[in-house]
């Protein structure tokens, strides 16, 4: 199997300069994305391809192909988007691995996601960041009897967001984006920010208010004329996630395409499957900041006058920062695997006994938050101390290494650690309750 040639074209990066705008055209008429007013799960398609087997010679390839590409851009093309990760990601339905075999999917259990998304993750972090609101779409449907959308996954279709503006405080959910009638059809007119996957994404479910006040959310094919990404994410770390603004500029929006807004309730494993991917991800780039070390080390022909060793690599002072940076890596997975397990131990009880537990979507729920505030420090203090094994040419900017720290500093300022710590220290101290929202 080749994975560098495709049957179609990977697609360009998008010229950051300006830009990616679908401008509206009022002439014709935009195309209903498919009437999902009835659902239904669709009958499974033995032709559709389906995602490889975790431990399958194919999915290491297709890993190691995203891994190469993520090396010839960061040294070759550092504005370029991973566009191309993205197309092995549709053509060999990872998108779909969460979906039982019995519906077409691959049937991976949590366990086994949260390895490919660790593997991911120690290819190009980005990628993994980018399917966050997928996965998390894809969990939504599977916890429904009537599974709409589930087709087009399967067909490797990506789905995305944007629901977030600045300003909003979170958990508010009132937006200053708004859904206007126009006739037979609605428009959406406003700006979001935090729109991560979305430059990617095939449908996009964005939210927005009605001009009665009421929240909705529109879901809609993310080429739908008048939708525009401006790619201005300027954060430090992951800064391929297209985590930007989403300008919506009077986006038609069939009634079918209309879905009833809920308030996120307290959908713990949903919840906790968004704050661990997050976790995975970290993981994965440790994994890839030893594999950097021991590179590293390697290829080092200077030593100290007042080193241990003529040859570095037979240092045992740098061995051991070595050695302590695979075992950070190596509890890090550790921690989110075991939440994976919990996460699991959460889906065998609905499946067996037909409703959810909530004491064990809660376990999931805290230990996804117990891995968060216990890994942080870890993880930051292993991508600071890489520099000590390589000395001053470590700092050499086309190393790269510093993107490590970047990265993990960019995830973990997702959902701050301080308060999380403060919740868990209320459950053990005085059997307090988690905060009742699906996000936690």
């Amino acid at each position: 199997m080749t994975l560098t040639s495709t049957t179609t074209p990977a697609a360009p990066a998008p010229d950051t300069a300006t830009p990616v705008t679908a401008a509206p055209d009022d002439s014709t008429p935009a195309a209903p994305a498919p009437d999902h007013s009835t659902p239904v799960t669709p009958a499974p398609d033995d032709t559709r391809p389906v995602a490889p087997a975790l431990d399958s010679a194919e999915l290491a390839e297709i890993i190691s192909a995203i891994a190469a590409d993520a090396r010839r851009r960061r040294t070759e093309a550092p504005g370029e988007h991973p566009h191309r990760a993205l197309d092995l990601i549709r053509r060999h339905r990872l998108g779909a691995i969460r979906i039982p075999k019995a519906d077409g999917g691959a049937g991976y259990t949590r366990r086994e996601a949260f390895t490919l998304f660790i593997r991911l993750a120690e290819a190009d972090p980005d990628v993994p960041h980018i399917l966050r609101l997928h996965y998390g779409f894809v969990e939504e449907l599977l916890a429904r009897t009537e599974r709409p959308w589930l087709a087009e996954i399967l067909d490797g279709k990506l789905f995305g967001g944007a629901a977030a503006e600045l300003g909003n405080r979170a958990g508010v959910y009132s937006y200053d984006t708004t859904l206007t009638p126009d006739g037979d059809v609605y428009r959406l007119n406003g700006r979001k920010f935090y729109s991560t996957g979305a430059l990617y994404s095939d449908y996009l479910r964005l939210a927005a208010n009605d001009t009665e006040g009421n929240r909705v959310n529109a879901l809609i094919p993310a080429d739908r004329a008048g939708i525009s990404h401006d790619d201005d994410w300027d954060g430090i770390g992951q800064q391929h996630t297209g985590s930007g603004t989403t300008v919506l500029t009077d986006v038609v929006v069939h009634p079918g395409e209309l879905l009833p807004f809920t308030i996120p309730n307290p959908d713990r494993r949903n919840g906790a499957q968004s704050q661990l991917l997050l976790h995975a991800i970290a993981a994965g780039i440790l994994r890839e900041l030893t594999a950097d070390a021991a590179d590293l080390v390697r290829g080092r022909t200077r030593s100290y006058s007042w080193g241990n060793h003529d040859d570095t690599r037979h240092d045992p002072q740098i061995l051991q920062i070595v050695g302590e940076l695979s075992s950070a890596a190596f509890v890090v997975e550790a921690a989110v695997l075991a939440a994976a397990d919990a996460l699991d131990r959460a889906d065998g009880h609905l499946r067996e006994h037909g409703a959810a537990s909530r004491v064990r979507e809660e376990e999931a729920a805290l230990q996804a938050s117990q891995v968060k505030v216990g890994v942080e420090e870890i993880a930051l203090r292993a991508a600071g101390a890489i520099f000590g094994a390589g000395g001053a040419s470590a700092t050499r900017a086309s190393h790269h290494l510093d993107r490590h720290w970047r990265n993990l500093r960019t995830l973990f300022s997702h959902n701050p650690t301080v308060f999380k710590a403060r919740v868990i220290g209320d459950v053990v101290v005085n059997a307090g309750e988690l905060p009742a929202v699906g996000y936690f």
